[in-house]
């Protein structure tokens, strides 16, 4: 157990514990307005629905003790009157645990998407809002020296979060290979704020440092025939005194209802995807379900293991 604790924190480190204070996805396309406040849902963009309630849940590092998981709950919600202004808004419910340390997050967000007819394409401005708690269980830290612990009872303290996005995306009308197909890109700063805090006992002091993130999102979706199409994308996020990450995948979506997908990561990270849609896009609610696996190819891999994702949506159009 104690070897596993100094691996988790060796890994931690090589990542900064500052790339651990916001969730990762391996899935991430279906994550867009968890990453970007003004996104459009993936969903619209697929298969027009623009309701739409997912639960998502992630375990990384899993031969770890105490190894990072996170469990997510959302909705959205985009209108498409075409009147010159729509409005995308959604809320979401997160928990993220490592080891000791772990934060739950509650978020709302409102984006106005400025565009003629929304299926044609658009620009949105969006803002998120909440509240995260920040708890440390200090009670299973235990520091070099022999008797020297951080504390023995749990820390919690409540934070104010703020983030912000701007994101466009565009159906193309242009004779050949790209016609009637998506385009979309996106820029947000979850974290807006930035936020020193201070966990303090009789026992001891537990300091935890909250820096900007900047994200950015491109992605393109090639429709094909019978509701098929090809999705490249790419996924950059930077966070100070840590490498920019950038995650590239592709995804292929079958006339079957049934997804597969591959992607790599400039960090050394692997992940291959698969996923089905249960109704029929277009017509009826559907229901996805995908499920994303991952490992790494940096010196830490073999030891960490692997990363274990899945995600479920209910959309519907309305």
């Amino acid at each position: 157990m104690l070897r596993n604790y100094a691996l988790l924190a060796a890994v931690l480190t090589c990542f900064s514990l500052k790339a651990q204070q916001l969730p990762m996805f391996t899935q991430y396309q279906d994550n867009l307005t968890l990453i970007n406040p003004a996104a459009v849902n993936s969903d619209y963009l697929a298969f027009e629905q623009n309701v739409s309630f997912s639960g998502k849940y992630r375990s990384q590092w899993t031969e770890l003790e105490g190894n990072p998981t996170t469990t997510i709950f959302s909705g959205d919600y985009m209108s498409t009157g075409g009147n010159g202004f729509n409005v995308t808004t959604g809320g979401s419910l997160f928990s993220d645990v490592t080891g000791p340390t772990g934060f739950t997050g509650i978020y709302g967000r409102i984006g106005g998407i400025i565009s003629g007819d929304p299926y044609y394409g658009g620009i949105s401005i969006g803002l998120t809002a909440g509240m995260v708690q920040y708890r440390v269980d200090a009670s299973q830290i235990t520091l070099r020296d022999q008797g020297d612990f951080l504390g023995m009872s749990d820390f919690a303290q409540w934070a104010p979060d703020v983030g912000a996005g701007i994101f466009a995306y565009k159906r193309l009308d242009v004779r050949g290979l790209l016609d009637d197909s998506y385009i979309y890109a996106g820029a947000s700063m979850p974290q807006v704020l930035g936020l020193d805090l201070s966990f303090r006992g009789a026992d001891g002091e537990f300091d935890l440092t909250r820096v900007r993130h900047l994200y950015g999102t491109l992605g393109f979706y090639k429709f094909l025939k019978e509701g098929s199409y090809v999705q490249p994308s790419v996924w950059v996020r930077y966070a100070e005194n840590v490498p920019t990450s950038i995650d590239f995948n592709l995804r292929y979506q079958l006339p079957e209802n049934f997804w597969i997908g591959a992607g790599v990561a400039m960090s050394g990270n692997f992940h291959v995807e698969a996923g089905v849609i249960i109704g029929q896009p277009g017509y009826d609610n559907i229901m996805r379900i995908g499920y994303g696996y991952g490992t790494s190819f940096a010196a830490y891999g073999p030891e960490a293991g692997s990363v274990h994702e899945i995600n479920v949506v209910y959309s519907l159009e309305r």
